[in-house]
């Protein structure tokens, strides 16, 4: 069985995420293929499913699976009220149970703005590193904390597994996202830490729209100087972006399918997707190295990490043992060193022209 296209969309708050999600669903339902769209606020659309996520029935399910696992009664059906967040997991949820059912040829989501939304997706990875960390598997410690906390350790385990699932299906072929911005004064910035954000954590970015374009030549002077402007901006963004014009309001389903039949949402073909990977290189050669053995002498070693808009002044990078924590802007990730640099010593990064942040190691010689 084939696995379903997924793309993720997002962008700025106010950009019209929603619209261009709903838009790029009725594309792909026009295309021939089964849809699946998938958000907080999706309505109905004619050949499209819909889920609407319901974040305090997830919330309430959860905690009450929980404790009938455990034995436990702590909490009665009334009184559970969602803890912050619920909403964006419940959002993940669903979309994993809809992966899984293999009823849908693509899932289009709606997800929050841009950078609450790679914070979410990549909210798996961090929570699953964090119980690996508390509860290493089977020692005595692990044990008495998870009986301290009234979970069954298995229960724990469980939850490891179900958040390292949920990670490799972000990071499976076909699974993308598609960033949305609006051509305002600050687009190019608030695009830049997005792309960086999105090749920080490793998410594939399928195409940038560019949302509610004015017409060019219009009689009107003002509307004539914010189409100028708004050109001046589309000119500097990257891409360059596919273009979808102002609709003047909110759009209904036939303002909607003229959005979709214009060729603008319509999907990237799986196979040119890229995504952003850490390759370890010889800094002479810049040939791929899968272990210290294929490295020279003591040639230095290069690990590159693709960072497409990351800037000097909002970079960080701290070693910790076997992982490099890097920061772009509002975004962290911990990474763990390939087998080739756990003992080698930092000794030195730059970020190079191309995007890449080049961290250089050494052989440790002690």
């Amino acid at each position: 069985m084939t696995p379903p296209r997924v793309l993720l969309v997002t962008g700025p708050g106010g950009a019209g995420t929603t619209t261009v999600a709903a838009g790029t669903a009725l594309a792909e339902a026009r295309a021939g293929r089964s849809v699946l769209l998938l958000g907080e606020s999706v309505g109905t659309l004619s050949g499209v499913d819909a889920i609407r996520p319901d974040a305090a029935q997830w919330f309430r399910d959860g905690v009450l699976g929980l404790q009938q696992r455990a034995g436990t009664e702590l909490l009665h059906d009334d009184e559970l009220t969602e803890l912050p967040g619920s909403a964006g997991l419940a959002l993940l949820d669903a979309l994993a149970r809809a992966y899984r059912s293999g009823r849908w040829q693509t899932l289009v989501v709606d997800l929050p703005p841009v950078t609450d939304a790679i914070r979410l997706l990549a909210l798996p990875e961090l929570l699953a590193r964090y119980l690996r960390r508390l509860l290493p598997e089977r020692r005595p410690a692990s044990l008495l904390l998870a009986q301290l906390a009234g979970v069954p350790y298995e229960e724990a385990g469980r939850w490891i597994g179900t958040l390292t699932a949920l990670h490799a299906l972000l990071a499976a072929d076909g699974v993308a996202v598609r960033l949305v911005t609006e051509p305002t004064a600050q687009a190019p910035a608030a695009v830049r830490r997005a792309r960086a954000g999105l090749a920080l954590h490793g998410l594939a970015l399928e195409t940038l729209i560019a949302n509610r374009v004015l017409p060019a030549g219009s009689a009107d002077p003002w509307l004539r100087d914010a189409a100028a402007a708004q050109r001046a901006v589309l000119d500097v963004l990257p891409g360059p972006p596919r273009e979808l014009p102002h609709l003047g309001g909110a759009p209904g389903e036939a303002e909607l399918a003229v959005l979709a039949g214009s060729g603008a949402l319509d999907t990237v073909p799986a196979d040119r997707l890229r995504r952003p990977l850490p390759v370890l290189t010889d800094r002479t050669e810049s040939a791929e190295v899968t272990d210290g053995t294929e490295a020279a002498g003591d040639a230095p070693l290069v690990w590159r990490l693709p960072l497409p808009g990351a800037t000097r002044g909002e970079l960080d990078l701290v070693r910790r043992g076997d992982e490099l924590f890097v920061t772009t802007g509002p975004f962290r990730r911990a990474l763990a060193l390939p087998e080739a640099l756990r003992r080698c010593t930092v000794t030195g990064a730059a970020l190079e022209e191309s995007g890449e942040l080049a961290v250089r190691f050494a052989p440790d010689s002690r």
